[in-house]
């Protein structure tokens, strides 16, 4: 069944033109993830599909009674009511049944209409709306139900939004960046709701896994062109890949043709026939087709860093509380040389404080933090670049000089910098409030990187960024050499970029893992199946990757103690290596021979790491 039909609709703003005839459809049960780059217009076309923005040209037509949601990037949500009151005086069909069943009780002398009411209820299964909608709260951390919407932080709002949404049960859902200020459980439970629950979705999301979890279909704007593939995130890439190969052979060929072409109108007198007219005209479309070039600019971001010395970072003993709240206590960390660490937890159990604290713009409770002499962090936060009214994109980056070194005693101009990172010259002169969502934050990454951090610090540094950005900040972070810390809620882009994590528990304490996300979660659950007996106690500072100096292990378990840890380490090197293949172009065939691959060395690791934790609690017995 079609729900909508998109014809030919155009969208610009000044001489700026976003996308020209686009035509789509949307049919019950599909849902859909709309990948493009920044700037491209992702975020118009959500407005004009929610009714909110206007096309220039074509229209979209809906399916007649069909009840739509919009999930915006900042929801309008009314600062006078509390959590519950918005859930209330939003427009919800089940409500509105709840109003008449309750005013049908009212009126019992009324059979008719109360037995109405009362297959109204049934058929739209309101009797457990309470239930529902606390559950809802409560997965989204929205417990307060009297909280004011004007207190709420702006990923609150976010979540009550969403929540919302949720409970109206809308037959379409259209959203802009939905796991934006989610944490790492809350985006899993969402991912798991739309699994089961029969929605259709259009949606923007940088997240992948969301993507490919999801999504059972993928719609590509690129170059003006859009293309769609029945399937989810890894099917894109694949047929992608294979559209891509594609189109090169058929450049080449028009090339060759091209060569022919040129030297025939060459050749041409000035006074040309009808026939010849006819002619030309296809010249020049060849000529179109054999001069188009794709512009997958790449960011080469090769800038020159600080040289590191010795001593990186020391933690001792910080401690920090907000009024009776603690959020961490007596955690003592050194950080080594090119050590690539993330940084995971609940919303509010104080990673961007640690990060304050680590950057000196925040002092501990107890404790200090020491910096080593040669240390320059760069600090992308999530508070994003400073907007001055009236400054070109330009001029942000001539705030840092005319000329940017780079590796090797090179250096290039602040305009080719810009364009190294997808900015051409007529947007280098745009005004930076002008700029996209993610333009700004694509501007803002730029200036971190040229002032030649050797630590750099990212706050959910995946926001709005588009996967193309987001393919190539992962390639530049995997070659960086100095200090790494990352704190994401984006579980591919976690995967991808470091080797151990700061776990926040929201107990006072910093758990220290040695494996990515997909690696914690799997120990997770492998903990929470286990026998109690067989659990690692915990700890006030639990660290899986310190040596105990306990003993009682016979000389043979000893030395399979040392044998493993070296083992673990050369695997974890093997999988990195794998995990960098897929940064390559590959045939189905070949990702499929990765993916087992890196599955096979993903099932050793796990094997041995189960039998390093055996012996090391047998040391601390």
């Amino acid at each position: 069944m079609n729900y909508l039909s998109v014809e030919n609709i155009a969208k610009s703003y000044g001489e700026r033109v976003l996308f020209t005839n686009i035509s789509f459809g949307i049919n019950e049960g599909q849902k859909v993830g709309f990948v493009a780059k920044n700037g491209t217009g992702k975020t118009s076309l959500l407005n004009i599909l929610a009714g909110t923005d206007t096309p220039d040209e074509g229209n979209v037509v809906y399916r007649k009674n069909l009840t739509t949601s919009f999930l915006d990037q900042e929801p309008n949500l009314d600062a006078q009511l509390t959590i519950e009151e918005t859930i209330f005086s939003s427009e919800n069909e089940t409500l509105d049944i709840i109003k008449r069943y309750e005013a049908a009780l009212e009126n019992p002398e009324d059979a008719e209409a109360y037995q109405k009411a009362f297959e109204e209820m049934d058929a739209a299964q309101a009797w457990d709306f309470e239930t529902q909608y606390k559950q809802i709260l409560f997965q989204l951390k929205l417990e307060k139900l009297d909280q004011k919407v004007s207190s709420l932080s702006g990923g609150q709002k976010k979540r009550l939004a969403l929540a919302n949404m949720l409970l109206q049960k809308p037959d379409f859902i259209i959203m802009d960046e939905p796991t934006n200020h989610l944490d790492l459980d809350m985006i899993e439970w969402l991912e798991e709701y739309f699994r089961k629950e029969n929605f259709t979705i259009f949606m923007v999301t940088h997240d992948r896994y969301f993507l490919e979890r999801v999504c059972n279909e993928i719609v590509e704007l690129d170059e003006g062109q859009l293309y769609t593939y029945k399937g989810n995130y890894s099917y894109y890439l694949d047929k992608k890949d294979a559209r891509l190969a594609l189109e090169d052979t058929n450049t080449e060929k028009a090339k060759q043709l091209f060569k022919k072409e040129l030297d025939w109108m060459r050749r041409q007198p000035k006074a040309r026939t009808t026939k010849s007219k006819s002619r030309i005209d296809d010249f020049h479309e060849i000529k179109d087709r054999a001069s188009k070039r794709r512009k997958d600019h790449q960011i080469q971001l090769e800038i020159n860093m600080e040289r590191l010395g010795s001593k990186m970072v020391e933690l001792h003993n910080i401690s920090k509380s907000f009024e009776d709240k603690t959020l961490f206590e007596n955690f003592d960390y050194n950080f080594n040389k090119g050590e690539r660490a993330g940084i995971i937890g609940k919303n509010g159990t104080g990673k961007s404080t640690f990060l304050n604290i680590l950057t000196g713009k925040l002092q501990p409770d107890t404790g200090k933090v020491i910096v080593g002499e040669t240390i320059k962090f760069g600090y992308y936060t999530q508070l994003g670049i400073t907007v001055k009214p009236g400054q070109k994109v330009i001029d942000v980056i001539r705030e840092f000089g005319d000329y940017i070194p780079l590796k090797k005693g090179r250096q290039i101009s602040a305009q080719q910098l810009l364009e190294r990172f997808l900015f051409d010259r007529k947007k280098q002169y745009d005004f930076v409030e002008k700029l996209s969502g993610g333009e700004k934050k694509r501007l803002y990454l730029c200036t971190v990187l040229i002032q030649n951090p050797n630590f750099l610090i990212l706050d959910e540094p995946t926001n709005d960024l588009d996967i193309v950005t987001l393919n190539v900040l992962e390639s530049f972070l995997l070659d960086f050499p100095g200090c790494l810390l990352v704190v994401s809620h984006d579980r591919y882009f976690m995967d991808k970029i470091v080797d151990h994590l700061f776990v926040f528990s929201g107990n006072e304490t910093i758990d220290n893992f040695p494996g990515n996300y997909s690696d914690y979660r799997a120990y997770e659950s492998s903990a929470a199946t286990s026998e109690p007996n067989k659990e690692t106690p915990k700890t006030g500072k639990q660290d899986w990757k310190e040596e105990s100096t306990g003993t009682k292990l016979s000389y043979t378990e000893q030395k399979e103690y040392q044998k493993l840890e070296k083992e673990i380490v050369k695997l974890e090197k093997e999988k990195e290596k794998v995990q960098q293949k897929f940064l390559e172009e590959m045939t189905g065939e070949e990702i499929d021979q990765t993916s087992l691959e890196l599955k096979t060395i993903t099932y050793k690791i796990e094997a041995k790491t189960e039998r390093w934790f055996e012996l090391m609690e047998k040391m601390e017995a």
